[in-house]
């Protein structure tokens, strides 16, 4: 019976070492940068024959795919003359990276070049590039600065709603009767839709004349409980709702934090004397403070995303007083047609969100680093 034989014995397991000159690498490269400066000129050509600079071009943008593809080719040959049988690696790859590159860089740039233009689906005139107008225009509405500083009122009621969720957390995880009905219970506004909870309890049961939290309202004293006529009534309402929403999201969260906290930590601290108040201070929020930040952070994101319920409750009334930055721009598409402008807008609060999202990633990781 003959021996097997050892993948190093065996030429088929074995890569022989390929040797790269440097007219190969030069050649790749030639041919990747040749491809790309030729779909650089199919756009130019296209965008200054669509604007009317030029009287050539072609009839859509389909070439513009075509010199694509052929880039996307390019670079996949280019990474074998370039690194040979290690860059055979990367084409497995290769075709999801070009393909998000499509569906996100692509659209941002398009996006970015409406952004500079005015463009108003009411007229009759089309898009129209006007410079830094939009910018100008955005600098001078008060709507849109009062949209951006409720995000920070909306952004800081999360201190309050993580508050409750912990709070929750610590109920949900104590030795409690019905604890799993409860869990389930308090789930429940998170498995709605945001929508459902906006008409189900800013449309109904807050309406001022049938709602039955109106009457309760009435019966405790309240003559006319409008709940939404006030600027900042309505502010706290919209607050509220969303709250009531996101809250069990943090709160799950933290209760499986909890549930994964070691029991012997405790235990050693009941026996140490520790009461419950100081049990908590000194062990389980230490503990929990990864997970703390996580939940708050996820719930950050979702918080600048805050639009659904107040376009399906108040559409950002009264005069805008509740109005978020995404709210805003939702309007200025629907109700306004401004498409340049509201792209503007959206960039902006992009940027805002990078920055801000950034700046507190780092300073929650430097303050969780720092030493005991």
């Amino acid at each position: 019976m003959a021996s097997n034989a050892s993948a190093d014995d065996n030429t088929l397991f074995v890569v022989q070492p390929e040797k790269i000159t440097p007219g190969r690498r030069r050649m790749g490269r030639a041919l990747v940068w040749s491809t790309f400066l030729l779909m650089l000129a199919a756009a130019l050509v296209q965008a200054l024959h669509v604007e009317g600079v030029i009287g050539y071009g072609f009839d859509n943008w389909r070439p513009l795919l075509y010199a694509y593809c052929l880039w996307a080719c390019a670079i996949a040959f280019s990474r074998v003359l370039i690194f040979g049988e290690s860059g055979k690696r990367s084409l497995f790859v290769l075709p999801a990276v070009m393909f998000i590159v499509a569906i996100v860089f692509f659209p941002l740039l398009f996006g970015l070049y409406v952004s500079f233009t005015d463009w108003n689906l009411s007229s009759l005139e089309g898009r129209k590039f006007n410079g830094l107008d939009n910018l100008r225009q955005m600098a001078g509405d008060p709507y849109y600065w009062n949209a951006l500083t409720n995000m920070v009122y909306y952004v800081l009621a999360i201190i309050v709603e993580y508050s409750i969720a912990f709070g929750l957390a610590l109920l949900l995880n104590s030795e409690i009767r019905a604890r799993k009905f409860f869990r389930v219970a308090f789930l429940l506004p998170l498995m709605m839709s945001p929508i459902a909870v906006s008409w189900m309890i800013g449309k109904s049961m807050l309406e001022i004349r049938f709602g039955p939290i109106a009457r309760f309202a009435r019966w405790l004293g309240w003559e006319s409980p409008t709940f939404f006529s006030s600027p900042e009534i309505a502010k706290f309402t919209i607050m509220v709702l969303d709250a009531w929403t996101y809250i069990p999201l943090m709160m799950l969260m933290l209760l499986a934090g909890l549930q994964a906290m070691p029991k012997e930590v405790l235990e050693a601290a009941k026996v140490d004397g520790a009461g419950p108040w100081k049990s908590f201070w000194e062990i389980v929020f230490p503990i929990m403070l990864p997970v703390s930040v996580t939940a708050v952070l996820i719930r950050i994101i979702f918080k600048l995303k805050l639009a659904d319920i107040i376009i399906a409750v108040t559409a950002g009334g009264p005069g805008g007083a509740t109005d978020s930055i995404t709210s805003f721009i939702f309007r200025e598409y629907r109700d306004r047609s401004n498409v340049g402008y509201g792209t503007l807008l959206a960039f902006v609060y992009l940027i805002i969100i990078i920055l801000f999202m950034t700046a507190l990633i780092r300073f929650v990781s430097r303050w969780l680093d720092r030493p005991a």
